[in-house]
């Protein structure tokens, strides 16, 4: 956003009056990263505000002369892999890519039977995006999800770090296996398309558990009993599934706002 006026910096600091949520989270952003904005706002502040900083100060220098030395570090680095994956994700890629890689290999060892690349490539991703954004596996996710720079933003960068492991390997399964590409990336792209919207309503966790088990139980387990595969994974759905990708991503912005409530990620 540009910089705030004075006029919106005064009703900022007269605790948000008149401004909605989408202007007060914009503003604190813009505050975020302005020095100059920010020593504007300190001129609006009122005298019983100022008091209290004040104290605030003091007590903060007292503490820091009592304390011990500070250690340096770089948060800067923290911060930034923070915002884009949880180091807890790692063992549930490696497991995806695993899967994904016993499925070429059955694949390959029994042609006959319907492809289990195709049938687990939808929901493949499904449980990173679940534990990049969970307060289950994120032990400092509260702090994070209260920071300007959290909500969609952050939920999307670590939604394509997952990606950025999940499709390369659906890639290679699919070139491997001789499957159709289009039909391997496509259902993956829509159901994590899907999980993001639904999980502004619900949670991102609940979203993929329940996306995943009602693929499990519409599509896969019936193929597999069934020895062939769903009419939802031949040839002639491609299109389907470009036209519902394409949908589901241009709703995921509309999704903003229900990723900044704590209870997102459940």
């Amino acid at each position: 956003m540009t910089h705030p006026t004075p006029q919106i910096l005064s009703r900022y600091a007269d605790g948000g009056r008149g401004l909605d949520d989408a202007a007060l989270w914009s503003i604190e952003a813009h505050l975020d990263t302005c020095a100059p904005c920010r020593a504007g706002l300190a001129h609006h502040a009122t005298p019983a505000t100022a008091e209290l900083l004040d104290r605030v100060a003091i007590a903060l220098d007292q503490s820091i002369a009592a304390g011990p030395a500070p250690v340096r570090h770089s948060p800067r680095a923290g911060a930034v892999h923070r915002r884009w994956l949880v180091w807890r994700l790692l063992p549930w890629l490696v497991m995806t890519v695993a899967v994904l890689g016993c499925g070429a290999l059955l694949d390959s060892a029994a042609p006959r039977l319907p492809s289990l690349v195709l049938l687990l490539a939808p929901v493949a991703p499904l449980p990173g995006v679940a534990v990049a954004w969970s307060r289950r596996t994120d032990p400092v996710r509260e702090l994070a999800a209260t920071t300007p720079a959290s909500g969609l933003a952050m939920v999307l960068r670590r939604t394509l770090a997952v990606l950025a492991v999940v499709l390369p390997a659906l890639l290679v399964a699919g070139v491997s296996t001789g499957t159709s590409l289009a039909l391997t990336l496509l259902p993956s792209l829509a159901f994590t398309a899907a999980t993001l919207v639904l999980g502004s309503l619900i949670g991102v966790r609940r979203a993929a558990i329940g996306l995943a088990a009602a693929w499990s139980l519409a599509v896969l387990l019936p193929s597999v009993a069934a020895r062939s595969l769903s009419p939802a994974l031949q040839p002639d759905s491609t299109a389907v599934w470009a036209v519902t990708t394409a949908a589901l991503a241009a709703l995921t912005p509309l999704a903003a706002t229900g990723f900044r409530r704590l209870t997102s990620g459940n």
